[in-house]
C-alpha cells in the first residue's frame, strides 16, 4: 500500500544521490564511494519538510567542506515532477526540502483509492507469527493486568496483520500443575465446611481465599449435594477441579468476546502432559547433555546455557559471574514435572511443531527473571530462541476515580475484575486506555473514561469522527455530496497542509508499532489527527465557502474520517458515526441499557429517547387540556390546547434531527411523532367532548 512519507524519504535521497553523480560527472565534486544518507522529518519544519545530511556525511570522503557539497548538489539537482517545490542549504550543510502539491494529492489519493485497508502494508509478509497474551491462570476472575494484557496482545496482532503477516492469537490454559492443584484443594476444603461447619477442616494458608471459591464449592453442593463426601481425597479433588474449570473458563472466554478479544487457539497445557511431550521434551536436553540430577531432582544447566549466551554477546566475565545465575529443576524428586518443564514444552510446540516464525508472549513485569531463563532453555534445543522469541513486559496497572485510587468495585465490593470494570466504562473506553506504552506504570481514571470533554482522549477522537459525518450528513439535505474529483491545489492553507500530514503520518505510525511492538503509536496519532481536524474545521469554512474550494476541503473532511475509522478499528474501537447530540446522551443513557455493543447501544438510545419524547407531547396534551377543562371554557380549551401540541410537535419534529440526524433513523421518528400528534389531538377531543357533556348536565 502507498506511504507517502516513505516515498518522499526515498525521492529526496534518490534525488541527492543524482544531483551527486551529476556534479561528479562534470568535475564540480570528486568521484568518491558515497553511500547513501538517511532523509528525516526534521522536528522544526519552517525551513523545510525533509531534510538529509548527505552533504555532511560524504564531507570527508569528498574532502570538502559540506556546505560545498550542498550548494554542489542545488546547481545539479532537477525537481521537475518530483514531490518538491524547492530545496536549500540550512546549517552546517542540511539539504532541506519543500513539499508542493503533487505530494499532498498523492496522500489524499491513496486514502480515496485504498479506503479501508489505507495505512497498511506488506513489510512483515511471509512471516507466521504467533501472540500469546492474557494467559491467566482459570482459578479466579482476570484482573486489571489482564485487561491490559489483553488489549495489547490484541491490537499488537492486529497491527502485525496490517503489516502483513500471518498472525494467530492464542491464550494458554494452565489447567495443570501445582495452581490447579491449590486450586482443587481450596474449592474441597470449602465444600467439606459447607457439608460439616466450618470448624470441621482448617482452610490451607496458600489457598484461593476469594469469594468465587466459595460460590464453586456451593454451586456443585448444589448440583450435587455431598456425593463427594466418602469420595476419596484425589477423586474429590479432581472432581471439584473439573467442575471449577468448567465453570471458570466459559466466563473468561465469555468476558474476552465481550472485550472484542478472539483467539485462534486455546491451548490447554495438560495436553502437553498426557502426550509425554513435556517428557520428551526434557528427555531431548538431557541428550544434548544440558541436564543433570541432585537430590533426586533432574536440574536444568541454565546457569552454564546462560553464561554462553551472555559470552556471545560480548559480555565479560566478571560482569556475567555479578549476575548470580542459578540452575532450574525441570522434574522433581517425587517425579512430577515443574511448571517451568512444561513451559519449555509449550514453547519448543510453538517452533517445532507448528513452524512459527517468531513468537510474541504480553507478560507482566513481575515475570522479567524468566525471560532469559526460557530463551535459553530454547536455545539449548537448538531453536534460537533468542531471536525468534520476543517477550513484551507490561507494567502494573493503578485504578483511579476521579483521582482516586480505586481497590474495589461498588458493586461486588470485591478486587475489581475485568467483568466489573466493563460494567462501569464502555469496551471502547477500556480498550482505548490500556492500549498505552507497555513499559510505562499506568493510570486509568474510571472517572474520565466516562466524561464528554476534550480531556478524554477517547471522545476528542470519537468526537471528530462524528463532527466529520454530522457535516456530510448536514451537507447531504443541502444536496452536496463528497465529490469524486477536486482541485486539491485550492488545499493551501497551514491547516489543510497539516491535516493531510497528519493523515500521511498515519502509515508510518503503523510500521512503528510493528517494529516497537508499541501499538499505542495509534492512539497517538488518531489524537494528533483529530486535533489537526478540529484545527482545520475551525480555520477552514466549508458550507458557504466558494464551490471549488469547499469541495476540496469536503474531500480532505472525508479522506480524514475514512483514517480515523481505520485507526479506531485497528484497536478495537468504533467509530460511531452519530451525531454531535447523540454524543452527549450515549454514554449515560444506552450504556446502562446495552453495555458493550456500541452499534446496538446507539440504536437503543434513540428509542428511548423517541419513546420519552413521545410520552411527554402526550402528557403534556393531557394535562393542557385537564387544565382548560377545569376553567369552564371549551372553546378556549380546543383551540389552545391544540395550537400548544401542533407547535410542540413541529418543534420536536425539527429539532430531533440535531440529535439524531436526517437518516432512515430520523424518518422513523417524524412518522412516530406525527402519530403522536393525532394520539394528542384524539386526546383533546375526547377531553373536549367530556367537557360539552358535563356542561349540558
Amino acid at each position: 500500500m502507498t506511504n507517502m512519507i516513505q516515498n518522499a524519504k526515498d525521492q529526496a535521497a534518490a534525488l541527492a544521490m543524482a544531483a551527486y553523480k551529476a556534479a561528479a560527472a562534470d568535475g564540480t565534486l570528486p568521484e568518491a564511494e558515497v553511500k547513501t544518507a538517511p532523509v528525516e522529518i526534521p522536528k522544526d519544519t519552517a525551513n523545510g519538510d525533509y531534510t538529509t545530511t548527505f552533504a555532511l556525511a560524504a564531507a570527508k570522503a569528498l574532502g570538502k567542506p559540506p556546505r560545498v557539497i550542498a550548494q554542489a548538489l542545488l546547481d545539479h539537482m532537477d525537481l521537475t515532477g518530483t514531490y518538491f517545490t524547492s530545496a536549500e542549504i540550512a546549517g552546517p550543510g542540511f539539504l532541506n526540502f519543500r513539499l508542493g502539491d503533487q505530494w499532498y494529492a498523492g496522500v489524499m489519493n491513496a486514502v480515496e483509492t485504498e479506503k479501508d485497508v489505507y495505512g497498511t502494508n506488506d513489510s512483515l509478509k511471509g512471516q507466521k507469527i504467533m501472540v500469546e497474551f492474557v494467559s491467566a491462570n482459570p482459578t479466579g476472575p482476570m484482573h486489571m493486568g489482564n485487561a491490559r494484557g489483553g488489549v495489547l496482545g490484541d491490537t499488537l496482532a492486529s497491527v502485525l496483520a496490517a503489516c502483513g503477516a500471518d498472525v494467530s492469537r492464542e491464550f494458554y490454559v494452565n489447567d495443570a500443575g501445582h495452581q490447579i492443584d491449590k486450586f482443587a484443594r481450596s474449592i474441597e476444603v470449602r465444600y467439606l465446611q459447607l457439608i460439616n461447619g466450618e470448624d470441621s477442616i482448617a482452610f490451607p494458608e496458600d489457598g484461593y481465599q476469594g469469594e468465587d471459591i466459595k460460590e464453586l464449592a456451593k454451586a456443585y453442593y448444589d448440583e450435587h449435594g455431598d456425593s463427594l463426601l466418602n469420595a476419596s481425597e484425589q477423586e474429590r479433588q479432581d472432581a471439584l477441579a473439573q467442575f471449577g474449570l468448567s465453570v471458570n473458563l466459559p466466563r473468561m472466554k465469555t468476558d474476552l468476546e465481550r472485550y472484542k478479544i478472539h483467539y485462534d487457539t486455546w491451548f490447554y497445557e495438560s495436553t502437553l502432559h498426557e502426550s509425554g511431550y513435556v517428557a520428551e521434551t526434557v528427555d531431548l536436553l538431557t541428550e544434548k547433555g544440558w541436564t543433570y540430577e541432585k537430590d533426586g531432582a533432574l536440574w536444568l544447566k541454565t546457569a552454564d546455557i546462560l553464561r554462553d549466551h551472555f559470552r556471545k554477546q560480548g559480555k565479560k566475565e566478571a560482569d556475567i559471574e555479578k549476575l548470580d545465575l542459578k540452575d532450574d529443576v525441570l522434574r522433581r524428586a517425587n517425579g512430577f514435572y515443574t511448571y517451568f518443564a512444561a513451559d519449555i514444552a509449550y514453547h519448543r510446540n510453538k517452533f517445532a511443531v507448528r513452524g512459527f516464525d517468531k513468537v510474541i508472549n504480553i507478560w507482566g513485569a513481575d515475570h522479567h527473571g524468566h525471560v532469559a531463563r526460557l530463551k535459553g532453555a530454547l536455545d539449548a534445543l537448538g531453536l534460537n530462541g533468542s531471536e525468534r522469541l520476543d517477550i513484551v513486559l507490561m507494567q502494573l496497572v493503578k485504578l483511579l476515580r476521579d483521582g482516586e485510587v480505586v481497590r474495589m468495585s461498588k458493586r461486588t465490593g470485591k478486587a475489581i475484575s475485568l467483568h466489573d470494570l466493563l460494567d462501569e466504562v464502555s469496551v471502547d473506553a477500556a480498550r482505548w486506555y490500556f492500549n498505552a506504552k507497555p513499559d510505562t506504570q499506568m493510570e486509568f481514571d474510571l472517572g474520565l473514561a466516562v466524561r464528554e470533554d476534550s480531556e478524554n482522549p477517547i471522545y476528542y477522537v470519537e468526537y471528530a469522527h462524528a463532527r466529520i459525518c454530522s457535516l456530510l450528513r448536514a451537507l447531504e439535505t443541502d444536496g452536496v455530496t463528497v465529490p469524486e474529483t477536486a482541485d486539491l491545489s485550492l488545499l493551501s492553507g497551514e491547516a489543510e497542509k497539516a491535516l493531510i500530514k497528519q493523515i500521511a503520518q498515519y502509515c508510518e505510525e503503523i510500521k512503528l508499532a510493528a517494529r516497537d511492538y508499541d501499538p499505542s503509536h495509534i492512539n497517538r496519532c488518531l489524537q494528533e489527527l483529530a486535533a489537526c481536524f478540529h484545527r482545520f474545521y475551525t480555520a477552514c469554512r466549508i458550507r458557504g465557502e466558494e464551490p471549488q474550494v469547499a469541495a476540496a476541503r469536503l474531500k480532505l473532511a472525508d479522506d480524514t474520517r475514512m483514517v480515523l475509522k481505520n485507526g479506531l478499528k485497528l484497536i478495537g474501537v468504533v467509530a460511531v458515526g452519530m451525531t454531535i447530540g447523540s454524543m452527549f446522551i450515549i454514554p449515560h443513557v444506552a450504556r446502562f441499557f446495552v453495555g458493550y455493543d456500541e452499534n446496538l447501544l446507539i440504536l437503543t438510545t434513540r428509542a428511548f429517547r423517541l419513546y420519552g419524547l413521545s410520552f411527554l407531547i402526550m402528557g403534556f396534551n393531557v394535562y393542557a387540556s385537564s387544565f382548560f377543562t377545569a376553567l369552564g371554557d371549551g372553546v378556549t380549551s380546543a383551540l389552545i390546547s391544540f395550537l400548544r401540541t401542533l407547535l410542540f410537535q413541529v418543534a420536536a419534529v425539527l429539532l430531533l434531527p440535531l440529535l439524531l440526524g436526517i437518516d432512515g433513523i430520523w424518518l422513523a421518528v417524524t412518522a412516530a411523532e406525527l402519530a403522536a400528534l393525532l394520539v394528542s389531538i384524539g386526546l383533546f377531543i375526547t377531553r373536549d367532548q367530556q367537557f360539552h357533556y358535563r356542561k349540558a348536565e
